[in-house]
């Protein structure tokens, strides 16, 4: 194994959220117990004194550091409407031409798209901004249902668990699974969630009164048990299959049978979650027919099997 990255820095700008400030601090900033290799040195950076969430925060040392590190981390932002602080947005890109790793955590995000480290590269960030990231920065590959991207130098975590998940990702590249399942075990958290796993969120499809959607997406969501075909939403709607199309592209982003199957997975979430059916029965329910396609498109969608799910969740 190559020698692992030492030091990280990890930005601090007012306005930022201190739970994935304390999260990096306390995976890189506490070795644990017996590990036989040096572990990182870190450093905590910023221009001033600054607020993180309801806490004051001194700095150990200026944004100037962060070019001198060989990770650098930048936790969640509160504001993203705000364009970030440009001294951080330059301290940052600076890094990376310097050579660092550059790693975001949650809407963190914003401040290396401003930087333009991700044009033309996938990343994610929590999934209620994951439209805004990908409006603000149409360069951006972004990439809503991963916990996390991996793109070498530059690492995009989606919120909260998953920020955990991406740190824990970055122990693991730089020092193997056993010592990333040491940290994980005194976090007393799960050793290992592979960054392609999807984001266990539920994002509501809006629908304007007086919009062609707007009776037919609950008529829909009463009817997932039931065999649906385009042709079947249209006649309901009163519209021809290629208006129908249209509206779901203008309100949902995507096709009428690409909405229909992620209703049909986020109902046999909602079944895995708080029933003890059985797979066969959650299929039919769902309107998948068999456990087997069950299976697959669950598996696909949301990045684990329905079994491993339904542990997740009832644990």
């Amino acid at each position: 194994m190559s020698v692992a990255p030492r030091s990280v820095a990890i930005a601090a700008t007012d306005g930022m959220l201190h739970f994935e400030l304390a999260l990096a601090y306390e995976v890189f900033g506490a070795a644990p117990d017996a590990v036989p290799v040096p572990w990182y040195d870190v450093r905590v950076c910023g221009t001033h004194p600054v607020r993180v969430g309801r806490f004051r925060l001194e700095p150990d040392h200026g944004l100037d550091r962060l070019a001198a590190a060989d990770t650098v981390i930048v936790p969640a932002l509160a504001d993203v409407a705000e364009e970030p602080p440009a001294v951080l947005v330059e301290a940052v890109r600076t890094a990376y031409e310097s050579g660092a790793r550059v790693v975001s955590l949650c809407t963190g995000v914003f401040v290396l798209a401003a930087a333009g480290l991700l044009d033309g590269r996938r990343a994610t960030t929590h999934w209620a901004h994951t439209r805004d990231l990908a409006a603000r920065y149409p360069r951006v590959t972004v990439d809503p249902d991963v916990l996390y991207v991996d793109n070498g130098r530059v690492l995009t975590s989606a919120g909260k668990a998953a920020a955990m998940d991406l740190c824990l990702h970055l122990v693991r590249r730089d020092h193997g699974p056993a010592i990333a399942n040491v940290v994980a075990r005194r976090l007393v958290v799960p050793p290992h969630r592979a960054g392609g796993q999807a984001q266990f969120v539920s994002t509501p499809v809006p629908a304007r009164d007086g919009h062609p959607l707007t009776e037919l997406l609950p008529w829909v969501m009463h009817r997932l048990d039931q065999p649906l075909t385009v042709e079947d939403l249209a006649r309901r709607a009163n519209l021809s299959s290629r208006q129908l199309t249209r509206q779901f592209r203008s309100v949902t982003g995507t096709t009428p049978l690409q909405w229909l199957l992620t209703q049909r997975i986020r109902r046999a979430q909602e079944l895995l979650e708080s029933t003890d059916d059985s797979i066969d029965i959650i299929a039919s329910a769902a309107g998948m027919g068999t456990a087997t396609t069950l299976r697959r498109h669950f598996h696909r969608t949301i990045g684990v099997p329905p079994d491993t799910y339904r542990r997740t969740f009832r644990a």
